[in-house]
């Protein structure tokens, strides 16, 4: 009787499981089947250190009235993982604009660790949330870094699509002026290098007041990310912007920069066209 028992319950255990492990089954294919036909393709920016989820509202108010006007949503991951949405992603818009901010925004090489690491919790929300693979990313100052460091160690090209990065102002050695003296996280982003996919495209901005700075951040600083990311990605374009408007905390509302985000974010050149817009240097590779 005992075993007649035992044998009855592992028959309704099989048959609870596979009902339940088929519509695990179906729920998963449908997931990747709305995430592989998705035309949602946002661009999803990352504020530097300080600064909050509201760090681009001039910026966006400035792109949303040169042309389309783009939703915006923003996104801040608390030190617990919690995630607080504010802004809506309108249905007929395939390129919103999202912002992600930490409540942890604090500087320093320890912290960006982390940063990058919930910047990677906030990406698998959004995916479930929305059920986009393809994306682009803007990050200034250590924004660029966080994006680097998730990049290589948290971004999986079976999940998603990142087509172009672009980072402005973004100190890859930190305020050490001298490449020849490469701080800690520059050697382990060097190190890491190889995680890098290679179907990225990437933008380094560089501001420059006197062609020394821009206030905050070496030149020889930025251009450092060469190190990171020539022959490892796609493309690597150093791009400097000079003038009184490209001091470090006003990167994000210089007019030039502006024009990069609409001609290499915006729109899509025409095939084999390179964009290089008026009074800036680049270095292609």
């Amino acid at each position: 009787m005992r075993n007649k028992i035992i044998i009855v319950l592992s028959l309704l255990l099989m048959i609870v499981s596979g009902y339940f492990g088929r519509e695990w089954v179906i729920k998963t294919n449908n997931t990747q089947a709305k995430i592989q036909n998705s035309h949602l393709k946002p661009i999803i920016f990352i504020p530097g250190s300080s600064a909050t989820i509201d760090r681009f509202d001039s910026l966006i108010a400035t792109l949303n009235s040169k042309g389309t006007k783009h939703s915006v949503l923003k996104v801040q991951v608390n030190t617990d993982g919690h995630l607080t949405y504010s802004g809506r992603i309108r249905a007929n818009d395939q390129q919103p604009f999202i912002i992600i901010g930490f409540q942890n925004n604090n500087d320093g090489y320890s912290n960006i660790k982390k940063q990058y690491n919930w910047l990677n919790i906030a990406m698998n929300s959004l995916q479930a949330r929305y059920h986009f693979r393809n994306f682009q990313a803007i990050g200034h100052s250590n924004g660029g870094l966080i994006w680097t460091g998730y990049l290589e160690n948290d971004y999986s090209e079976d999940q998603f699509h990142m087509s172009v990065l672009m980072t402005l102002g973004t100190p890859y050695n930190f305020s050490e002026a001298s490449q020849t003296r490469p701080t800690v996280m520059l050697k382990d982003y060097m190190e890491s290098k190889n995680n890098l996919p290679n179907s990225l495209s990437v933008y380094s901005v560089a501001g420059t007041e006197d062609y020394t700075d821009d206030g905050v951040v070496p030149v020889q600083s930025v251009t450092a990310g060469k190190y990171i990311f020539q022959n490892q990605v796609k493309t690597y374009t150093q791009i400097t912007v000079s003038g009184s408007d490209a001091e470090h905390s006003s990167l994000p509302e210089n007019n030039e920069v502006i024009t990069l985000i609409q001609e290499y974010l915006l729109s899509v050149p025409k095939r084999g066209e390179k964009i290089v817009p008026k009074k800036m240097t680049s270095d292609i590779n």
